[in-house]
């Protein structure tokens, strides 16, 4: 049986396609989860997906390589939870797929939306599948991990004890969560989706690919955790408050202008600066002084930061145990050792 060609965006006919062990592999498949194949033809087209193949600098083999097997890595995790999802009868519904399509679609007329699917090689068949593959897989991390975090607010009571220093501003801060994108990726970096572009070409495609996305409305921090390429992926693109001094001494001028213009709730443009291409998003603009923990802002601040610092760390131990759980066969990176000595 052939694999469909949007293999990449895991359809939902091809969940339940379980591919014979015993049964010679195809040249096209790159890897395996529990003997559903994933193909080289999915892996491609996963790659143009998520940078568009318009780049006109050229990239070395290896990046290349990189490149394919980083992307190959994130296939296998959304396989491994998708099936996950499927076991405990969590996939999403026709109904759900639809509304979620509706509420994507809204801000495009029929020809932009076209245009949209053109551009990145899809057919609206193609996206709903990939929003089923969305959808259940919160739907598995709803079930599996938010509704097992527990913040008391005692937990809330004694962080701000041993953090009160940190609520009393000196000056004047700004509270700002960002989206970084580098042409030079870094191996310390992690985001959940383990996206790295590899050049300022890929990098600029990306940031596109990520502003499409929150003008479609999807969580800031949620994307953020999913692609940004700095530490603060980690906690959904949360990098604190910053001194307005420091932007005032140290920041990019052209990153610094946008941010003192800025509006609580309010997602910049992309910013490009010395270290790549940014979103910032400004939380909230703080006048100095001790903030109480009597402010129902301070212990929604607490209480939104110990429960993402507990969803991260519990999704990353998920993924870990089910990875451990699953039967991976990754022909592709076998292919790329058995060629290590040739030129």
């Amino acid at each position: 049986m052939k694999t469909s060609l949007f293999r990449a965006l895991l359809p939902v006919a091809a969940v339940f396609a379980l591919a014979s062990c015993e049964k010679p592999v195809s040249s096209d498949v790159a890897a395996t989860v529990n003997g559903r194949s994933i193909s080289y033809t999915s892996l491609d087209r996963a790659i143009r997906i998520q940078i568009p193949a318009s780049s006109s600098q050229k990239v070395t083999a290896d990046q290349t390589i990189q490149l394919r097997l980083e992307v190959l890595r994130a296939l296998i995790d959304q396989e491994i939870m998708l099936q996950r999802a499927e076991k405990e009868g969590l996939l999403a519904s026709d109904s759900d797929v639809e509304m979620q399509f509706n509420e994507k679609k809204a801000p495009y007329t029929k020809e932009e939306l076209e245009k949209e699917f053109e551009k990145r090689k899809m057919t609206e068949a193609d996206f709903k599948a990939e929003l089923r593959t969305d959808l259940s897989v919160k739907k598995l991390f709803a079930k599996e991990i938010d509704s097992r975090i527990s913040i008391s607010d005692n937990d809330v009571a004694a962080f701000y004890r041993a953090n009160k220093a940190n609520y009393n501003l000196p000056e004047n801060t700004v509270h700002l969560a960002q989206i970084l994108v580098t042409s030079t990726p870094d191996p310390n970096v992690i985001n959940l989706k383990n996206s790295k572009a590899q050049n300022d070409q890929q990098a600029h495609e990306k940031i596109e690919m990520i502003k499409a996305k929150l003008l479609q409305g999807e969580d800031f921090g949620t994307v953020a955790a999913n692609y940004s390429e700095d530490e603060t992926a980690a906690n959904g693109g949360d990098a604190g408050f910053i001194l307005e001094s420091t932007l005032e001494k140290g920041a990019n001028p052209e990153l610094r202008r946008v941010i003192l213009n800025m509006t609580p709730g309010q997602i910049s443009q992309v910013v490009k600066t010395p270290e790549g291409y940014r979103i910032i998003k400004l939380i909230s603009r703080e006048m100095a002084g001790q903030r109480a923990f009597t402010d129902p802002r301070v212990q929604e601040q607490i209480r939104g930061e110990l429960f993402q610092g507990k969803e991260q760390m519990l999704r990353a131990a998920f993924y870990e145990v089910a990875r451990s759980e699953a039967k991976i066969t990754n022909y592709y990176a076998k292919s790329v050792l058995d060629n290590r000595d040739k030129k």
